[in-house]
């Protein structure tokens, strides 16, 4: 009865081992490719905050090498990113009742070139965009900055990386 039972354990070891070949926990399943590259993202936004497009570029890499096991590359790659930064804009969102600005929004959109070398069924070209909300009597800089920069950049990647992997 023990030997049933060892055996039982270990296919079922086996089995999802072997089954995490084919899903994981990003939800990408399995992705036919070795190498990713991201090319830097030019900042054609009419508001150029310095740094945006290089931390951008690199907030990309990051998280499609923290949820793949794809290798960054500079030139070659199976998958290539590239595009621009397209849109990054304040305007105010509520009003008090004396008529001033109550809070204040801050947009940004990215335009992304996606493409797989090895299944052009794969490829596009969309826009991605996300806002961050902040209180009026404080400016986008230092920490009310980065923490914009941290929301934006975090939700404009995972939905780059739902689009182009997860197929979200």
């Amino acid at each position: 009865m023990k030997k049933i039972i060892k055996y039982s354990l270990f296919l079922t070891a086996i089995i999802c081992i072997n089954s995490c070949k084919y899903y994981n926990f990003t939800g990408t399943g399995k992705i036919d490719a070795d190498t990713f590259q991201v090319n830097y993202f030019q900042n054609n936004a009419e508001l150029i905050e310095p740094g945006l497009e290089r931390d951008f570029t690199i907030a990309l890499q990051e998280l499609i090498n923290n949820q793949t096991n794809l290798n960054l590359t500079n030139s070659g790659a199976d998958l290539i990113y590239e595009g621009e930064i397209t849109g990054f804009r304040i305007s105010p969102m509520t009003a008090t009742a004396d008529q001033r600005t109550a809070q204040n929004r801050v947009t940004m959109t990215v335009m992304v070139r996606f493409t797989n070398t090895k299944k052009e069924a794969d490829d596009f070209e969309k826009s991605f965009s996300f806002f961050y909300d902040y209180p009026a009597e404080q400016q986008l800089i230092g920490p009310t900055l980065a923490a914009a920069k941290l929301e934006l950049f975090e939700r404009i990647t995972q939905d780059i990386f739902n689009a182009s992997l997860a197929k979200w």
